[in-house]
């Protein structure tokens, strides 16, 4: 008789192992992080996360008081970055295959590329928060920046605009399949470079002086006025371009070029600017 009770308790022990497995083993919280590229370092202060980085690129400058390096993501230096004992650098790029180079010497990396739409920017929060324990300040960061997004859109007229989005005074310019052209489409404009777009540009194609004359864009968005001191007064100098709506009308909006040119929280700054300039040209 007890031998049969021995077994029945040894058989509900191992029923219960059984539905209730061990936890699987968290990863620790990554402690010191080296951020290989700007706008992953403005997300991780976004999220919270800022406490945790030991390290960021030489093109981080935001917040100011970043702990600002003289690594280089377009030529990245294992070595350099392995010297400020990451237990986790994150980076939009993989350069020279930096990846695998750094997960060779058991250096954990998130590689999260740049994303084309708003929702895939705040995928990267989301991933970001989730990585350095913060998944739930990061789910905040987005509930946050949609909301305000929403209502900065909503609120600005939707007219028949059309804009051109200035990379460099080249006349690249950039698309509405790109992060950037998606944002300012939600103001419902039309992009005046989608007509010139080709596998080979990838959403940044470079258009001639004449075809912007051609095309006489409602709004100019100059996201080189800091880095190239672009702004109303030089677009109107250019030949033939006195005479652009955009130009006529006063609707040459400078932005800032690291703000414009970022996938991190002060997106909606920039949605803020372009409702502005909106509203202003409708």
């Amino acid at each position: 008789m007890r031998f049969r009770v021995l077994l029945v308790l040894l058989a509900l022990f191992v029923a219960g192992c059984a539905s209730h497995p061990a936890a699987a083993p968290q990863t620790p919280t990554p402690r010191r992080i080296v951020s290989l590229d700007a706008s992953s370092t403005e997300i991780l202060y976004g999220v919270g996360a800022g406490g945790q980085v030991v390290a960021v690129d030489k093109d981080s400058n935001y917040p100011a008081d970043v702990p600002k390096t003289h690594l280089d993501a377009t030529k990245p230096n294992v070595e350099a970055i392995a010297g400020y004992h990451p237990d986790l650098v994150v980076t939009a790029y993989d350069t020279n295959n930096v990846v695998s180079s750094l997960e060779k010497i058991h250096v954990p990396v998130l590689l999260l590329p740049a994303p084309k739409t708003v929702d895939g920017a705040y995928a990267i929060w989301n991933k970001i928060g989730a990585a350095t324990g913060h998944a739930a300040d990061a789910q905040r960061l987005v509930d946050t920046a949609k909301q305000r997004i929403n209502a900065i859109v909503g609120g600005a007229p939707h007219r028949p605009l059309s804009f051109y989005y200035e990379v460099d005074q080249t006349y690249y310019t950039a698309t509405s399949h790109t992060f950037i052209g998606s944002l300012l489409g939600r103001f419902g404009m039309a992009d005046i470079a989608d007509a010139a777009d080709s596998v080979a540009a990838g959403g940044y194609p470079q258009l001639s002086a004449e075809q912007v004359l051609k095309a006489n864009p409602s709004l100019i968005f100059l996201a080189d006025s800091v880095c190239c001191g672009q702004n109303a007064r030089s677009v109107a100098s250019r030949p033939g371009w006195g005479v652009l709506t955009a130009v006529r009308s006063g609707n040459v909006v400078a932005l800032n070029d690291d703000i414009a040119s970022r996938w991190g929280p002060r997106i909606v700054d920039l949605m803020r600017t372009v409702a502005g300039a909106v509203t202003k040209a409708s």
